[in-house]
């Protein structure tokens, strides 16, 4: 019976891997839906829509421009999490929405950012501002805005609308589901709105009309005074109408009034051997990862290889199927995540190998194994999925885009060890494949390592690890160059549009013309993009000043016969706008509070939960000091790669504390110092293996990546290996100097262990000399009567 349950486990399992492949190479109908060539790419990758919008009138202040900038950021991440919102020259914002082609639909739908006004019915004098139309199809309004403004019938404008979105709810009469626009006014906004809705309801539940770019887009009725800035329009409209008024509100809430410009769709700004060398770096990286797997723990080794194999399929599947938009650093970002899915399994594996070396049958190991596994796979996906939430909802750009990959990757690797490996392996056990040598070899009795004894040591070098960033801050800026090297996603750059006579393919440019433009500019990553149906290139690089851009002209015209009116030259802004940067600090720090709160939750102890943040910051300082030393652009991979370095890290924290938390439960008369040694010694091959793989497929993506992956990989390594020596170094040493500080009870049973462990050794050292005493004794005698 176990043996047929076991071999249609393992065909099941087939099946799964064969649909999963098929799937992913051809999709599930004619149009190739859910097929990894569908899945939706980013600028980078694929190229999208390009939309430049100009200032109406005159040219704003650099506040309203920059707050413009964010706020279309926020309303172009609808369409993609990747999207980008930039400032291009002093009155002029362009928008790329990546994985679309149709610049007229995104106008239609993104609609025409203009000015939003909430206006009264009737003025100080008692007048209509509004009425029905001759039809009596709508309203129109019987004065100029201008005319509105002076006689102070305007409410609020678009500015004080802090938030709009489409909701649902039930009526209390019929029970009827009914949907409607949710508002969130400022503290300006909710003050005036209050008089306002009090003036409309004190006057027969009056109502006040919302205008917008030539319209009067929803003329609702007063039911009450509203008064804490929380309002809802409600009436007889379905979601997608409520929906699409709420998006109006929300791009008409701009500081500066904008027209459109131009539009044009834009090529990937890559080449396709990036995509192409990204691609066979993961299948070389995977198969390095399950060839290693199966040497190190044989037969379960191979059960989680198929797993690996699995989850590569279902990640492909699941990206296609919530329309989630894959750039460069989302593929590294798989890559990674490929390896981080084996953690859960070398966790598992290594409990086996202990149980079996303890001398519990194969089956008792493999439960075993699991059992106590889970509680440490659960904490250490939960709290980094407690980070991907945050990120997502109160991050933006690419941090939300980061932080969908990232979740996505946790919940199907925690899916495929907990479920699919278990399956795999308890079906080989159950088909007869029972030999205890093809599970585990056993382990050799390793002798504990001090690593507590060498505390001030690791902490000296992570203290110096964590200061040469800011020191090389301190440097580099004395020496003008800047305290990073900054990118012009952080600060913006130079955008120059040039017309050929001919068309060039991205490949081509790549090769002919950016080794010699990276010379001229000094920018040893020029973004390139092609405009589709026309001969343009835009080149983004760092600023140049007024001799590069003539260099850059005279190149131009020598080797392809360029014209001077042929080139356009303008500054542009950062695509990571200050509030972007703001918005992923207050993240990531919201972020670590929560997973603090979860680790103190479930350890009962805050010294874990505040060890195990502090070998976070650690990781993250010591991987900027990378990046200052090391001069490595700081771009959006900067934001990524500190992103996973958050989610990453505290992985093998929570591994060794979970082992330091079961055996203080079982061996609560040890010596607290020797228990937390033995722990970290019995989780060190778990902690080196897990690094080292997920180490191998980085190391891969380095070696064949090209260059902004290289940028994004070389960080990531130094975030590897130190996550690896702070788990190992410093988090178990934290923990146990904060335990000894904080509880007198420990240090008094400390002290006391010692002592027995001291007056075992010296009776142990009496016995050993009278006996070699009485040995010496016997001897003498043997010889005398010898």
């Amino acid at each position: 019976m176990k043996k047929s349950r076991g071999i249609l486990s393992l065909i099941l399992i087939a099946a799964v891997m064969v649909f999963l492949g098929v799937t992913s190479v051809n999709g599930l109908n004619s149009k190739g839906m859910g097929a990894a060539r569908n899945i939706k790419l980013g600028l980078d990758l694929e190229g999208g829509v390009s939309i430049t919008y100009q200032a109406v009138g005159e040219t704003p202040s650099d506040e309203d421009m920059k707050d413009t900038v964010y706020k279309m950021q926020r309303r172009v991440e609808e369409y993609s999490t990747e999207a980008q919102a930039y400032q291009v020259g002093d009155d002029r914002i362009s928008i790329e929405i990546p994985g679309v082609q149709d610049a007229n639909q995104i106008l239609e739908e993104l609609g025409q950012p203009g000015s939003l006004y909430f206006i009264r019915h009737l003025d100080s004098d008692g007048n209509e501002n509004y009425t029905l139309n001759s039809e009596g199809t709508g309203y129109e309004l019987t004065k100029t805005i201008d005319e509105l403004q002076e006689d102070g019938s305007i409410v609020l404008t678009g500015t004080e609308v802090e938030s709009a979105s489409a909701g649902a709810s039930s009526n209390s009469t019929t029970g009827a589901t009914e949907y409607g626009v949710n508002l969130t006014l400022t503290d300006e906004g909710t003050e005036a709105f209050a008089d306002a809705t009090e003036e409309a309801y004190n006057n027969g539940q009056d109502t006040i009309a919302i205008y917008y770019d030539g319209d009067l887009i929803s003329v609702p009725s007063v039911n009450q005074v509203i008064e804490n800035g929380q309002a809802s329009i409600t009436g007889n409209m379905t979601y997608e109408e409520a929906d699409n008024i709420a998006s109006t509100i929300r791009i008409g809430g701009l500081n500066v009034e904008l027209e459109e410009i131009s539009s044009e769709v834009v090529g990937a700004q890559l080449g396709q051997e990036a995509v192409s060398t990204s691609l066979l770096a993961g299948a070389i990286g995977l198969a390095i990862v399950c060839i290693f797997m199966i040497v190190v723990y044989l037969l379960p080794g191979f059960a989680s290889s198929l797993a690996l194999l699995i989850y590569t399929g279902l990640i492909l599947v699941l990206l296609n199927a919530f329309d989630i938009t894959l750039t460069l650093p989302g593929i590294a970002g798989i890559i990674l995540g490929i390896g981080m899915a084996v953690d859960a399994n070398v966790i598992i594996f290594a409990r086996v190998k202990e149980e079996l070396t303890d001398g519990a049958t194969v089956h008792g190991a493999l439960k075993a194994g699991f059992h106590k596994a889970m509680s440490a796979i659960i904490d250490g996906n939960v709290t980094t999925l407690i980070a991907a939430g945050v990120l997502w909802l109160r991050g933006s750009g690419t941090v939300r885009g980061f932080a969908q990959t990232l979740a996505l990757g946790i919940v199907v690797s925690m899916f495929t060890a907990l479920v699919i490996t278990r399956v795999i392996i308890y079906a080989f056990y159950a088909i007869g494949i029972r030999n205890e040598k093809l599970y585990a070899k056993k382990l050799k009795k390793r002798r504990t390592i001090d690593f507590l004894g060498k505390q001030r040591v690791f902490f000296i070098i992570s203290i110096i690890m964590c200061l040469s960033g800011f020191v090389g801050m301190g440097i580099n800026h004395g020496r003008g160059i800047g305290a990073m090297n900054y990118s012009l996603d952080f600060v913006g750059g130079t955008s120059t549009t040039v017309t050929f006579a001919e068309e060039y393919t991205l490949d081509e440019i790549d090769s002919e013309m950016i080794p010699d433009l990276e010379d001229i500019t000094g920018d040893p990553n020029i973004q390139v993009q092609t405009v589709q149906d026309s001969t343009q290139v835009v080149f983004k690089t760092q600023t140049q000043d007024l001799s590069e851009r003539e260099a850059f002209a005279q190149y131009m015209s020598d080797n392809y016969g360029v014209a001077e009116k042929d080139i356009v030259v303008r500054n542009i802004s950062g695509t990571v706008s200050s509030e972007m940067r703001t918005d992923a600090a207050v993240a990531v720090i919201i972020a670590t509070v929560c997973m603090l709160i979860y680790i103190w939750f479930r350890f009962k102890d805050i010294r874990f939960a505040t060890s195990a943040i502090i070998a976070l910051v650690h990781d993250v300082l010591v991987v900027l000091s990378f990046y200052v030393i090391a001069r490595v652009s700081v771009g959006n991979t900067f934001i990524a790669c500190m992103l996973t370095i958050v989610g990453y890290s505290i992985n093998a924290t929570i591994v060794i504390f979970d082992r330091i938390r079961e055996e203080l439960k079982l061996n609560k008369k040890e010596d607290l110092k020797e228990l937390v040694n033995r722990c970290i010694t019995q989780t060190l091959t778990r902690s080196i293996y897990t690094n080292l793989t997920t180490f191998i497929m980085v190391v891969v993506l380095y070696v064949l990546g090209v260059s902004s992956i290289k940028e994004f990989a070389a960080p990531l390594m130094v975030g590897i290996a130190c996550g690896a020596y702070t788990s190992v170094c410093i988090t178990g040493a934290l923990w146990y100097v904060m335990k000894m500080r904080t509880d007198k009870a420990a240090v008094a049973a400390s002290a006391v262990r010692h002592e027995e462990v001291k007056a075992v050794a010296d009776n142990s050292d009496s016995n050993a000399g009278a006996q070699k005493r009485t040995t010496g004794k016997k001897h003498k005698k043997k010889k005398r009567r010898h």
